[in-house]
């Protein structure tokens, strides 16, 4: 005897049910009439339940195909049906749901098949996507074993198909490069971060050219990582260019920095013919060894020629300056700011100025002096402090304006746009400055 499915195609509970199954199922009438379909069968079919299933049956048309579905449905029993549907034949069992209706459900077999119809074309996509890009792409397992690199890989390395999966690929770095590699691989596979490292990889040509790796975790709903997407970039030619172009910044500061050491050599030479000027050629030569060791602080360096202090700052530049003089005796508070050539020139002629005067009249002069500097920012401006205290009593300002107050309106006002204003305090003397964030460096918003 066979037993009814008792169905309610109206039933919320039923669509839920169907509606999750990847499986084509819908629900025919004993004429043939589809009374609904699930998201499945809509999904792949785009068939509305208006229609019915005459033109889908395999190998008969018109009263043909009508006929056999009414001569299966009268036996009343489950049967087997094969629909002719856009994605090839479809095997179906039939069951009775009573009242006059019927419901079909995709074979497993066939859902197995569709399943793995639709895996192989979107491997096939994947694989003609990765091919057309100009960059080495490659994927892992979650445990970081590589089971797929595309053309371009091998188009690179010239290896054979498959001889890198797992951790043959380890072995195309350049050997210095291998452990670091390695260690940063293993580091992201534990940490689930984000893999990015330059290295060498060896060329099909057998040399070593540097390229840029990358690689993201592909998570599931859950956030467990499911694979690895990676990239390799060729960067060689912009690594090579960007050596040439630090070989020659460095190769031109040290020809600067020659040009300094000559012109305070030529100025001494001078003051020893002319006496009378000895004073002044002193101070002017202690100006140009600042500029000189300003211009190298802060010139554009690479890892290799970049100074052991760090990335060239304000503070850095006034540390540098202030570093003759008694430690004890200064300090250096605030916000610090980059800076570059542009700025590093002006900053080091005024300062140095200050610094000067303050060794031989004011705070540097005796042990007792302090110094202080604080810089603070605000909406793109940087205000910066000089203050004084312990040293000589001052009477006034001067009567007579010096060079040095000349060259910092010259450096601070004309080159960096900004406006130095000086106090005479009887404690010492205070001088505030203000300059634009961006006049400091080259190209850079506030």
């Amino acid at each position: 005897m066979t037993q009814t499915v008792a169905i309610d195609p109206a039933a919320p509970i039923w669509h839920d049910i169907a509606d999750a199954m990847p499986i084509l199922t819908c629900i025919i009438d004993d004429d043939g009439q589809l009374l609904w379909t699930n998201r499945c069968w809509q999904s792949e079919i785009g068939i509305e339940t208006d229609g019915n299933l005459w033109t889908f049956f395999s190998g008969t048309t018109g009263d043909d195909a009508r006929a056999a579905w009414k001569a299966d449905v009268a036996t009343g029993r489950p049967f087997a049906l094969t629909l002719s549907l856009p994605a090839g034949p479809v095997d179906f069992a039939v069951r009775p749901a009573g009242a006059g209706r019927w419901i079909a459900i995709a074979s497993r077999e066939e859902t197995q098949r569709q399943t793995e119809t639709a895996r192989a074309a979107t491997r096939a996509e994947l694989d003609v996507l990765t091919n057309a890009m100009p960059q080495m792409v490659w994927a892992t397992r979650p445990d970081g074993h590589h089971d797929f690199y595309n053309a371009q890989w091998y188009r690179f390395t010239g290896v054979p198909e498959g001889s890198t999966d797992g951790e043959g690929w380890n072995g195309m770095f350049h050997p210095d490069d291998q452990d670091r590699a390695w260690s940063r691989w293993r580091h992201s596979l534990a940490s689930g971060e984000d893999y990015e490292i330059e290295y060498r990889l060896r060329h099909h040509s057998g040399q070593y050219r540097w390229v840029l790796g990358r690689a993201l975790p592909v998570t599931d709903g859950d956030g467990t990582i499911v694979r690895w997407i990676g990239t390799c970039t060729d960067i060689d030619s912009a690594k090579r260019a960007a050596e040439q172009n630090d070989i020659l910044s460095r190769e031109l500061s040290h020809r600067i920095k020659n040009i300094f050491a000559i012109i305070s050599g030529l100025v001494r030479m001078s003051a020893r013919q002319m006496p009378a000027v000895r004073g002044f050629a002193d101070d002017l030569a202690r100006r140009i060894a600042a500029l000189g060791a300003a211009h190298d602080l802060a010139r554009p360096h690479s890892d290799v020629s970049r100074p052991l202090i760090g990335e060239a700052t304000l503070h850095h530049v006034l540390r540098e300056l202030l570093s003759p003089y008694a430690v004890e005796q200064w300090v250096i508070e605030g916000d610090d700011v980059p800076i570059d050539d542009r700025g590093a020139t002006p900053v080091a002629l005024i300062f140095h100025e200050l610094a000067t005067n303050a060794a031989k009249y004011g705070a540097l002069s005796i042990p007792e002096g302090r110094l202080s500097i604080r810089t603070a920012r605000h909406d793109g401006v940087l205000g910066i402090d000089w203050h004084e205290v312990g040293g000589p009593p001052i009477d006034g300002a001067p009567q007579a304006t010096g060079f040095g107050t000349r060259l910092a309106a010259l450096s601070i006002e004309q080159q960096l746009a900004g406006h130095i204003a000086r106090d005479w305090r009887r404690e010492g003397l205070a001088v505030h400055i203000d300059v634009a964030c961006e006049a400091l460096v080259r190209d850079q918003a506030a």
